[in-house]
């Protein structure tokens, strides 16, 4: 008797205290309780939720150093920054990891847990970085947002008067909203130009819905819907019965959005599910967050939201709720141990650092997302256009080459200031023709590097083909460094041509060298398995039968990889 009693009392204070995570798991009314897939010890306190991308997760420590882990529990590298981090790590689609120290420095690390690069900021991050659809980032500090290349050049800067309220999102459109402490929304395209709309109250959340129209939640319930025209801002307190949104139950604690769908979840743990096409509440359930009140305990106040192909998802420090989209709630589990808000994988698998700084890994649902895939993570939405030269912009291309040269001058030194900003479609279509046309190999050369610096993988297509059919040897040798300054090569065209046209003959000793030079630099920054093809072509070009030089080179960058 006395054995059970103690079993009891230790079974209750489970559910309230410390102790390493359990996990109970409600499936169709049935109860499972579970134990995690895996546990690792991290070593720190986790600063926030893992990031999961790339068939890994990476976990940030307060330390100063990121853990990254294989879907099966393996500890893949650990980097350290070398001082104090801020609690935002952002992974790209091809497993780069962004992040600051409390310095302001921002540094870029490989999937490898390689350092790629570091530049100087104005303060620490104060949200996460957004990753466009080209590999670019938007970037937030206190009162500024900068955009800059996945390889770590400056695009253009944003300087505010006020905060951030509401952390920079990417929109249907490829650019990114979010809401200042002035009660203004903004939404920045990827070049930044910028819409502003002036709000009368505070907002909650900004959720981006398609036809580019943002919605718009505010702390006491109401809703409003934003367009892109200047005339086009329609109120939940609109007398135009056709514009009418629905009022919620009180202030979100977290939404999202999917097409033109919203979920919010409360501070009481109700989520709701909005129909903007119906303008209409379509249906509410409670989360895990609701059970965990009932037991008489009090939730942690932050949430996150996710809403994919496979349903709704609430995310907490207590714990995590699954919905389908039609509102049946399909599981829940309780994690009283957790030191910040958990992850919820593409295979469905839940990440959750403990209070006991180990990190687990549960098996929560067997529905994976279906997605487009690549090389690496999931392909973007859409594309920038920054690829091919627009039509609109043929009219100025300059006709002599005097004006030719003077434009390069005028990109050039916007360029290296980091000004390129709203100027890039027209300097991007300049620059793409310029380097396929007929022009002097000089201006070629020039516009060949300036794309390289700009920065964008929409434009590795169009290189590759410079690349695979020019004959004069200086303008391969810069559509090949061009590639390599870009650096982001997650479909592995590049690599994959360069294999090909290696096995073909190439034999002109300075194209070799900037074909092994590119090459390094795509595996550094991507790391496997795309520099699994790149070492095979470095391999290759280290042979007696390649020129000295171009050996030499072909090691030193092998040496560089391991």
């Amino acid at each position: 008797m006395r054995f059970l009693i103690t079993r009891c009392v230790f079974l209750f204070f489970t559910a309230v205290c410390v102790f390493p995570q359990s996990q109970t798991v409600q499936r169709e009314q049935g109860l499972v309780t579970s134990d995690p897939l895996w546990r690792q010890a991290v070593g720190g306190a986790m600063l926030s939720l893992p990031h999961v991308q790339a068939q890994s997760a990476v976990a940030a420590l307060e330390g100063g150093s990121i853990r990254a882990y294989s879907t099966a529990g393996n500890l893949l590298w650990i980097y350290s920054a070398r001082g104090r981090i801020s609690p935002y790590v952002t992974r790209s689609r091809e497993g780069t990891c962004y992040l600051s120290r409390t310095n302001g420095i921002f540094i870029a690390v490989n999937r490898s847990g390689r350092e790629l690069w570091r530049r100087r900021l104005d303060g620490p991050l104060c949200a996460g970085v957004v990753t466009g659809w080209d590999g670019r980032l938007f970037v937030p500090t206190d009162k500024k947002l900068f955009c800059y290349t996945a390889s770590g050049n400056l695009l253009w800067t944003k300087i505010f008067e006020h905060s951030f309220l509401i952390a920079p999102k990417l929109d249907h459109s490829g650019g990114i909203t979010f809401a200042l402490e002035n009660n203004e929304v903004h939404r920045v395209d990827p070049f930044g130009n910028t819409r502003i709309w002036t709000l009368s109250n505070r907002p909650a959340a900004v959720l981006s819905i398609e036809e580019q129209r943002l919605v718009i939640l505010y702390t006491d319930g109401t809703m409003e819907l934003l367009g892109m025209m200047e005339d086009w801002y329609i109120s939940a307190q609109s007398e135009i019965d056709f514009s009418f949104l629905p009022r919620l139950p009180q202030n979100p604690l977290a939404a999202a959005s999917r097409g033109n769908n919203i979920a919010a979840v409360f501070n009481d743990g109700r989520t709701i599910f909005v129909s903007v096409d119906e303008r209409s509440i379509v249906w509410s359930a409670d989360s895990h967050i609701a059970e965990y009140i009932r037991t008489g305990n009090r939730p942690e106040g932050d949430a996150e939201m996710l809403f994919d192909e496979r349903g709704v998802y609430v995310l907490s420090r207590n714990g995590a709720t699954g919905f389908s989209h039609e509102g049946r709630r399909l599981w829940f589990t309780y994690l009283p141990n957790a030191a910040a808000i958990p992850a919820l994988g593409e295979d469905g698998v839940l990440y959750s650092g403990g209070r006991d700084w180990i990190l687990y890994a549960y098996k929560i649902e067997d529905r994976i997302l279906p997605q487009r895939r690549s090389v690496y993570g999931p392909a973007p939405e859409g594309s920038y256009g920054t690829g091919r030269p627009r039509p609109v912009y043929m009219e100025n291309i300059p006709l002599n080459e005097y004006e030719t040269r003077a434009k390069l001058d005028q990109i050039g030194a916007a360029v290296n200031s980091g000004r390129v900003g709203t100027n890039e479609p027209e300097w991007m279509s300049f620059l793409l023709t310029v380097s396929a046309g007929r022009e002097p190999f000089q201006h070629r050369i020039r516009s060949l590097n300036l794309l390289g610096k700009i920065g964008s993988q929409e434009t590795i297509p169009w290189l590759i083909e410079i690349f695979r059919r020019e004959i004069e040897p200086s303008v391969r040798v810069a559509a090949a460094s061009a590639i390599g300054a870009i650096g982001v090569d997650p479909e592995g065209e590049a690599l994959q041509t360069f294999l090909f046209l290696i096995v073909q003959g190439i034999r002109d000793e300075q194209v070799l060298l900037a074909l092994t030079t590119a090459t390094g630099a795509l595996c550094r920054f991507s790391g496997p398995p795309l520099s699994e093809t790149g070492v095979r072509i470095l391999t290759m070009l280290s042979a007696s039968s390649y020129p000295p030089l171009v050996r030499r080179q072909a090691n030193v960058e092998i040496s560089s990889l391991r």
